[in-house]
């Protein structure tokens, strides 16, 4: 999603149900036997169920594979189509990037579809992972490690340039930089059979259940063998991903054309294909639409044009499989989801939520964080501090430090008395939170050594607690979170003359919330680290 949003597409301008299925029911009697329903996000669209059992009807003229690509959110919500989600979409697994790839938060609900997809009917499963450096490519073997035990196909997909992505050539990895890197700590790795006219290119490591591939669309490009077609939501017809040209098939059947028509102008667009696109150092799509208003991935080849053109030309490479995209999502309705960002207005910018119409209720929400220090500084915030000074004594270098530590003062009574400051000044450091009456802000720093279940290895840390409360519109969770912040910011700026160098603050989240619209919230609480006994 591009930071500075989309422009909203409005609903008379997107294909209607009949419109949709009058193109795929053309393009399957001409050969397509592979529909796949992609976006942004298809599963957002009204009626989406009634296209697919439509689609299903084609089958008796050909038709053999209906696909979705989908990121997962809201597959709890719509068993019928999870049948058809074969393609799920996650660029990191780490929860923070997430949303900052996709605007949104949802990681879980992801892995969780996922987790539903791989143990449904689904002959197979594709993970698309659009590697970019510095984001997300050290997580290649995170990803790579799903295949032992899952029967996934994770593809790895080359950073394209398009509108609003900020695209430059230093952050696209190469396929084959990856491929050596994953052949360094996996040497027997070893080619894995492709589907016909796939745009990866497989492999697998003996004893894993699944595999992984490469598209590699910018540094070796496939245009000889990609057979893919996309239609948009707004019913232009793509032939190539990085080709800014469209036709608009929507305004010819709005006009009154013809079927036999229709076939003619898909033709002339299939045979204006081009027999490769430019490329990486060359390639130019500054005019062409963010991925998120064309959906799938990859390109389109030359396999349809004697169907289309009636041409018998021995260069055509007419394949057995012959994909079509088409896009059904309405980028106005996918904003208006429960998944969108409430901060943002219907254009894309920044928006204080209105408040006006809620009802002042009880709210509470309770924080959580740690940071995580050498047993040196653990020492130093659990002993009581010595009196008096040390003028004129010899002082080790550790003693030295932990002196200028301890003339700062009490390091856990400094943090929580700045994270209650912190949880009260939230509206003046986070730009779109309403100010709040605070009613209680309690704060809690408690020294732990916790041991991590797998490995055994025990780790010193402060635990920050937050519990905030209000009688108010909107909830205290920014409040909360603030004040956990805060307050391990400031035992790292306490002991940083000890521990500058060691200390780690993670696992900031809500642990609980009640009160509001959207009810009561408990989150379950992870078993990887546990206190040590």
């Amino acid at each position: 999603m591009p930071s500075d949003g989309i422009e909203l597409s409005p609903d008379g301008k997107i294909l209607t149900n009949e419109e949709v299925i009058r193109l795929a029911t053309l393009f399957v009697k001409s050969g397509v036997t592979k529909i796949r329903l992609t976006g942004g996000e298809p599963t957002v669209r009204k009626g989406v169920e009634d296209i697919i059992g439509s689609l299903k009807d084609l089958r008796r003229f050909g038709l053999k594979s209906i696909g979705m690509t989908s990121n997962g959110l809201s597959l709890h919500r719509r068993p019928v189509i999870a049948a058809h989600i074969d393609h799920s979409s996650l660029d990191t697994l780490d929860p923070f990037k997430f949303e900052l790839i996709t605007r949104r938060r949802g990681h879980d609900a992801v892995l969780k579809a996922l987790h539903v997809a791989l143990n449904s009917s689904l002959q197979s499963v594709k993970l698309n992972v659009v590697v970019v450096k510095g984001l997300n490519d050290a997580e290649v073997f995170d990803f790579v490690k799903m295949t032992k035990d899952n029967p996934l196909s994770v593809r790895f997909i080359e950073f394209m340039p398009f509108t609003g992505n900020k695209w430059d050539k230093k952050k696209m990895v190469p396929s084959s930089d990856l491929l050596e890197r994953l052949s360094t700590r996996y040497p027997n790795l070893e080619r894995a059979p492709d589907e016909l006219n796939d745009t990866a290119r497989s492999w697998r490591i003996p004893g894993h259940a699944g595999s992984f591939g490469f598209i590699s669309s910018m540094s070796d490009h496939f245009c000889s063998s990609c057979n893919r077609l996309r239609i948009t939501a707004d019913g232009q017809i793509k032939v190539c991903l990085f080709d800014a040209k469209e036709l608009s098939l929507r305004d010819e059947m709005r006009a009154g054309v013809s079927d036999d028509d229709l076939i003619q102008l898909i033709g002339r667009a299939v045979f204006g294909k081009k027999e490769k696109h430019a490329g990486m150092e060359d390639i130019d799509v500054v005019t062409n639409r963010p991925m998120i208003l064309i959906g799938g991935y990859p390109n389109f080849g030359p396999s349809l044009r004697r169907k289309f053109t009636n041409r018998t030309s021995s260069a055509c490479l007419v394949s057995q499989s012959t994909v079509l995209t088409v896009r059904p999502w309405n980028t106005s309705a996918a904003i208006r989801t429960a998944h969108s960002l409430t901060h943002l207005d219907e254009q894309g910018r920044a928006s204080m939520v209105d408040i006006t119409d809620k009802h002042s209720t009880k709210r509470i929400a309770t924080a959580v964080g740690r940071i995580f220090i050498s047993p040196v500084a653990y020492d130093l915030v659990t002993s009581t501090y010595p009196t008096g000074d040390h003028k004129g004594s010899t002082l080790t270098e550790e003693e030295k430090m932990k002196s200028k530590a301890r003339r700062k003062g009490d390091a856990l009574t400094v943090a929580q008395l700045a994270a209650i400051m912190g949880a009260k000044k939230t509206s003046d450091l986070i730009p779109l939170c309403h100010p709040l009456p605070l009613n209680k802000v309690a704060v809690t720093l408690t020294p732990e050594v916790l041991e991590e279940e797998k490995s055994g290895v025990r780790r010193h840390c402060i635990t920050c607690r937050a519990t905030v409360s209000t009688d108010g519109k909107t909830g205290v969770e920014m409040e909360a979170l603030t004040a956990v912040s805060v307050g391990l910011l400031t035992v790292w700026d306490m002991l940083k003359a000890v521990d500058g160098r060691e200390m780690e603050i993670g696992g900031i989240m809500v642990s609980h919330k009640a009160g509001g619209r959207s009810g009561d919230f408990e989150r379950e609480q992870g078993h990887t680290i546990s206190p040590a006994i």
